[in-house]
């Protein structure tokens, strides 16, 4: 079986594909994996050929870009259409040559099911989120159906669509770029039990539970309790970290944090906090009993999988979807503000209060009983067979 693979320049978006990409080689088959530069180490380290999308003025990439998007649909769809068009000769001769069986692509890689559309190949969804419907949406401020439905009224938005036909993608709308419906295949990087509304999709929905990566380099427990701060890479929020310092430093708790960036600029931490630019997530929390985090599915995941309740602090609309779900199964506490009092309140009761723990543990075990990267080869070789 050949796989082509599309995926968005994420790390949260790659790195659980790619114990899939391990499993499928391993199996015998041969994977082609379209990405960035940034990403060709660890995806040809997982076995796959990689294949570069950098070059071909792919507007997506640029940081500037990527933050207008989130506010301007019609830009949004604009930028969709021409990065699209951008790869759609490399992406013509590559199919040509390659004769996939089956496309993957990321849920918001719309580039990798416009080619299956194009090229009349099986589609499969890879939903690194939660996946969204109708009834899932809700958990979002602002859903893919609002966006769909609000994009489907914008005459501008039908401009850019027709470059797509001009090219061969069978186009109709904007809906069927960006909406999933109970026909697609897709492949859902957590449980049901965590997936909410998860009754709603059909069996083309498969819940493989996270990808968890193994520990490199375990660590030794030197306290009665650790805590794990962590806001993923990108959030800078200087007055958090600082608070958290303050606060977690008049504790006998051994505290973690890691920054992503350069922890230089603290002077005088106190002696129990240790600060780090980056981690083996998966050692810290091995031995963590509370874990800050910005609610990224992965990160949330991975805590949850080690049992470990959560303060949540999320920053985007996916995050709070996240963190959303985290509080009904009762497994973590929402941080009201960033002070020092809040901080450590909402410390206090996922760490003493048994519940907590008792509900990620929950959690964590219907992770466990999912069929992981198995089952998602199992379930791509049954569609390459239809």
């Amino acid at each position: 079986m050949k796989i082509a693979w599309f995926c968005i320049p994420a790390h949260g978006h790659t790195n659980p594909t790619l114990g899939i990409v391990k499993e499928l080689v391993s199996a015998g088959h041969q994977v082609y994996y379209f990405s960035f530069e940034m990403f060709r180490e660890k995806i040809e380290q997982a076995g796959a050929e990689f294949i570069a999308c950098d070059g071909y003025d792919f507007e997506m990439e640029d940081k500037e870009n990527a933050d207008r998007v989130g506010k301007d649909k019609a830009f949004a769809t604009e930028l969709l259409v021409s990065s699209t068009l951008a790869l759609d000769e490399m992406t013509t001769q590559k199919v040509k040559e390659i004769q996939p069986d089956i496309i993957v692509s990321d849920s918001v890689a719309f580039w990798g099911k416009l080619v299956a559309m194009k090229h009349g190949l099986p589609y499969v969804s890879s939903t690194t989120t939660f996946a969204f419907n109708q009834h899932s949406a809700k958990y979002m401020k602002e859903t893919p159906w609002d966006i769909a439905k609000m994009l489907f009224t914008m005459p501008k938005i039908n401009k850019h669509i027709s470059r797509l036909r001009e090219k061969g993608y069978p186009v109709k709308s904007i809906l069927d770029i960006v909406q999933n419906d109970n026909e697609t295949n897709t492949i859902v990087y957590t449980s049901k039990y965590f997936q909410p509304c998860s009754d709603t999709f059909s069996d083309k929905y498969h819940f493989i539970g996270p990808s968890i990566r193994p520990i490199k380099e375990p660590m030794e427990k030197t306290a009665e309790k650790t805590v794990y701060v962590s806001m993923g890479t990108v959030n800078q929020n200087r007055e958090f970290y600082r608070n958290c310092i303050q606060a977690l430093g008049q504790t006998d708790w051994h505290v973690i944090v890691s920054m992503g960036t350069n922890p230089d600029h603290f002077d005088h931490v106190p002696a129990n906090i240790q600060i780090y630019e980056y981690v083996d997530q998966m050692a810290v929390l091995s031995i963590a009993d509370a874990f800050i985090t910005h609610c990224g599915m992965n990160s949330a995941s991975e805590g949850l999988y080690f049992q470990v309740p959560l303060v949540l602090f999320p920053q985007t609309p996916e995050q709070g979807a996240v963190a959303k779900r985290v509080e009904e199964l009762g497994a973590g506490v929402r941080l009201n503000s960033v002070s020092e009092k809040d901080i450590l309140q909402a410390l206090q009761k996922v760490l003493f209060e048994t519940e907590y723990r008792e509900n990620a543990v929950r959690i964590s075990d219907s992770f466990k009983v999912c069929g992981g990267a198995q089952e998602a080869r199992l379930f791509l070789e049954d569609i390459a067979k239809k």
